[in-house]
């Protein structure tokens, strides 16, 4: 195939690729047949919409996309055993992941109970003290007290833990890879079961829990009663989806989209709150859920109070709703400065080991447990490989995975685990946890590149850069850009169209020390906004800053700036090769 714009090799090193003829044949039959935009066309045929299909793709509706709760198993006695606990007011504990996805599947489940005149022990485990999924003690705790444990986002590997819940039932709601055999629990609903088919891989815990949710308010109506109100939790679903990177494909498609339009009502205390110490002065989007909301959700489990995300999302009370945004906003600022020191010494660590094999791996001593997640993703992202970081105290190392498109991770530090190379590891294809001594660290990286390389991890270059279509500066409208939106959210297996602008000059200006303020000419308009972020981490800040009187091809994803009561469209740069 030819390269797009005859960019063979842009600034950053790819090759762009654009549609191929039989794609932009397809493009162009759907615009004459729905007289919908070109470049929306061309962002529906990649996705392998039919013209016939657009009007239902750009509206998704949750009552056609949700798939009935019972294609589940499991799930039918775990949502009996949910209203038989509720109508017998049993004592009733919620054991959660201390991410946004438990989080939020926590704060389903205790909106729901509460609605129904329930209440819940919520517990969820200190990272460092405790770390992932549910431990021995905690449960044998819980189980003397309670006569039914929800474990979500959690407890698929966790045997021993749910075998020491004595007296109690256990329901665990999770979507993490499963082994051949399953704890002995009362329900294990998870998509992600080995003898599922797959269907519903792609959920993350809370779209489990909301369909558990379902299930037990269809079994509530059979029975002549009136379940809580679930549409409205449907902003707690979009958050974890998004802030989880589950495929936006599917019911998630739909439960983002739906869910963003119950956020913007502002209902909810917490998610308020949390908006406003952020600064959000416009419509939520899929972009606010995961660089926005979701950082602050998890700042509490990554290095101050594991429950404080759960209890926000969960609390109807505004006043407690501020103080625990404030909190979690000063504990996501003091999150940032812990993780940038921990990726310069990780990257360096990284780079002289080197970033062209099958996994990029990094290990410290202090690292803290919070932010190896973070940090994986960032030298993920570096690299363009999967990657490992762990921190270490003392002779016990904690670390987080993150991998690429294509290359399963959860499943190679799944075999590692059971090869006894490291002490435990788990998780799904794009990211995974794993716990080891100092003594495996070498012998285990070494084994899980081998697995890696298998999937073919490290192959060539720098990945092609895919451009969508080619537009000129005076058709990036606010209209254009609203109908794209419509094929929207963007995510995780769904992203963000790209477009590029041939042979434009640039004028730029800094903002700040790191970022790049730029105005795009072709001719054809007024000119374009554009922003380049992290301007001088590469090749492309230096080069566009210092352009004099040179042309470029630019690369990116048009987004809306609402700035002082007017929106403009703006291009957010991720490439650009020299004319």
């Amino acid at each position: 195939m030819t390269a797009f714009l005859d960019v063979t090799t842009s600034l950053t090193g790819r090759r762009w690729t654009g549609p191929d003829a039989a794609q932009d044949r397809l493009a162009e039959g759907m615009a004459q047949q729905t007289r919908l935009p070109l470049p929306l066309c061309r962002i529906l045929a990649a996705r392998g919409v039919a013209p016939e299909e657009a009007p239902a793709f750009l509206a998704p509706a949750l009552r056609d996309l949700l798939p009935d709760p019972l294609t589940l198993k499991d799930m039918a006695p775990a949502a009996a055993r949910l209203i038989r606990a509720v109508t017998a007011r049993e004592r009733i504990a919620i054991f959660a992941d201390y991410d946004v996805d438990g989080g939020s599947s926590a704060a389903l489940l205790i909106v729901w109970l509460r609605a129904m005149g329930c209440g819940a022990t919520l517990y969820i485990p200190d990272r460092i003290d405790e770390g992932y999924g549910p431990n021995v003690p905690a449960m044998s705790a819980l189980a003397a007290n309670h006569s039914l444990i929800l474990c979500v986002d959690c407890g698929t590997l966790s045997h021993d833990p749910i075998a020491a819940a004595k007296g109690a039932d256990v329901v665990i709601l999770d979507h993490h890879l499963a082994l051949e055999t399953l704890p002995a629990a009362l329900a294990v609903v998870n998509p992600n079961r080995q003898d599922e088919d797959g269907t519903l891989a792609h959920l993350c815990a809370a779209g489990v829990v909301f369909l558990l949710l379902v299930e037990a308010n269809r079994q509530l109506r059979a029975s002549g009663q009136q379940g809580p109100d679930l549409m409205a939790m449907l902003d707690l679903v979009a958050l974890a989806t998004v802030a989880d990177v589950a495929p936006l494909v599917g019911v998630n498609r739909a439960f983002v989209r739906q869910g963003l339009k119950v956020m913007a009502r502002r209902d909810r205390p917490g998610l308020r709150a949390l908006a406003d110490v952020a600064r959000m002065d416009q419509a939520p989007t899929s972009y606010a859920l995961g660089f926005l909301l979701g950082p602050r959700v998890n700042a509490g489990g990554r290095i101050g109070q594991a429950d404080l995300g759960a209890r926000l999302l969960a609390t109807d009370n505004p006043t407690e709703a501020a103080a625990m945004a404030a909190k979690l906003d000063q504990l996501n600022t003091d999150r940032r400065e812990i993780t940038e020191a921990v990726r310069e010494e990780a990257l360096a660590q990284a780079e002289a080991r080197g970033l062209d094999g099958p996994l990029v791996w990094a290990a410290g001593e202090g690292w803290h447990p919070g932010v190896v997640g973070i940090v994986a993703a960032r030298l993920k992202e570096a690299a363009q490989r999967p990657s490992v970081v762990i921190g270490f105290d003392g002779d016990d190392g904690k670390g987080s995975a993150r991998s690429v498109p294509g290359v399963d991770l959860g499943a190679a530090i799944q075999r590692i685990a059971a090869e006894g190379l490291i002490v435990k590891g788990g998780g799904h294809k794009m990211a995974a946890g794993l716990s080891l001594t100092r003594a495996q660290l070498e012998p285990a990286m070494a084994r899980l590149a081998e697995l890696l390389a298998r999937q073919g991890a490290g192959d060539g270059g720098p990945s092609d850069l895919r451009i969508d279509s080619l537009l000129t500066t005076s058709a990036a409208t606010v209209a254009l850009v609203e109908q794209i939106e419509d094929a929207g959210p963007f995510g995780a297996a769904a992203p963000a169209p790209r477009f590029a602008f041939a042979n434009v000059a640039v004028s730029t200006r800094r903002m700040g020390a790191a970022h790049l303020k730029l105005t795009l000419s072709d001719g054809t308009g007024p000119g374009l906004d554009a922003i380049l972020f992290g301007a001088f981490d590469g090749p492309l800040g230096p080069a566009l800053e210092n352009a004099g009187h040179r042309r470029f091809h630019l690369a990116g994803r048009l987004e809306l700036n609402h700035w002082n009561g007017r929106t403009k469209v703006q291009l957010r740069v991720e490439d650009a090769a020299p004319v």
